[in-house]
């Protein structure tokens, strides 16, 4: 699963919209039917408003992608920003990564964290964890850091690690295809393998179309390579998000469009034609499981 943070299905509107100019992934807009995609993949566009009024949020809208559990009808509001106590409580139960820790299967969060991270015990922290890094602790499951980026086990939020050049640590740049190299080879060595791409609803946030097709461009780079990395037979790869954003940038806030979802591989037809809600991606990854 490739979660990207802000990615919605807009309208066709080039000047607001950067996924207009996108060559091969992200130039979809609003429809109710899947679209077929080459190679092997369907894009379609699931409701992320989770049946309140409202701008969807972060921290409720990646709690009902990680565990299926309607997290903004659970508060009675959407959340931004990281979990509160209520929400680290459903993801402490039901964790996409911890169920699969439970149940015996490999799992893994492949982003790699950088220092200070590991300078604490993470429970000690967890207030400014996201949803992403509690389902990761809940889980039991290990952090990578940045020797897993040196020796190509995980790959930096940023896709390229330039961020982490930028603030003085010693690790390689990787081009976008590099990096898909990376996480999709690693990918396969698990049963579910998770990374989380924020840089789109922080361009979104920003109201920079130069940004805002830099960072689409990179993201779509990225996943070709995924996609040629693994084996579309045996694999079924998710990319999903929690709410609209970067897909419309005559607005500084988040949308509610449908949150664009692309599927590749294996059962990617049955999987197109059975997801309505974000709420639906949890109960269909575990169905090819139980």
């Amino acid at each position: 699963m490739i979660f990207v943070d802000g990615l919605g299905l807009g309208a066709n509107e080039p000047g607001i919209n950067p996924c207009c100019f996108s060559p091969h992934y992200f130039c979809h807009f609003k429809k109710t039917a899947p679209q077929k995609l080459d190679p092997k993949g369907y894009m379609l566009g699931l409701d992320a408003n989770l049946d309140l009024p409202g701008l969807p949020q972060s921290a409720t809208g990646q709690t009902a992608l990680l565990t299926g559990v309607n997290a903004s009808k659970v508060l009675g509001r959407h959340l931004n920003g990281f979990p509160n106590q209520k929400l680290r409580d459903i993801i402490g139960e039901f964790s996409i990564l911890k169920w699969f820790a439970d149940h015996g299967f490999r799992a893994a969060f492949l982003n790699a964290f950088r220092p200070p991270f590991f300078d604490y015990d993470p429970y000690d922290i967890i207030k400014h964890l996201s949803v992403t890094s509690v389902s990761n602790l809940v889980a039991g499951l290990p952090f990578f850091g940045l020797n897993d980026v040196r020796k190509k086990r995980s790959v930096y939020q940023d896709i390229s690690g330039e961020a982490l050049r930028e603030r003085g640590f010693d690790v390689p740049i990787y081009s976008p295809e590099k990096a898909g190299e990376i996480i999709g080879r690693q990918s396969q060595q698990y049963h579910f393998a998770l990374f989380e791409y924020f840089q789109t609803d922080k361009a979104g946030h920003a109201q920079s179309m130069d940004r805002a097709r830099h960072v689409l461009d990179v993201l779509e780079r990225f996943i070709d390579s995924i996609l040629q990395h693994v084996d579309l037979d045996k694999s079924l790869v998710f990319v999903t998000s929690d709410h609209g954003n970067i897909e419309d940038l005559s607005f500084r806030g988040h949308t509610r469009n449908p949150a664009m979802t692309l599927l590749f591989g294996a059962a990617a037809v049955s999987a197109a034609q059975s997801l309505h809600s974000i709420l639906d991606i949890y109960p269909k990854i575990l169905s090819f499981f139980e």
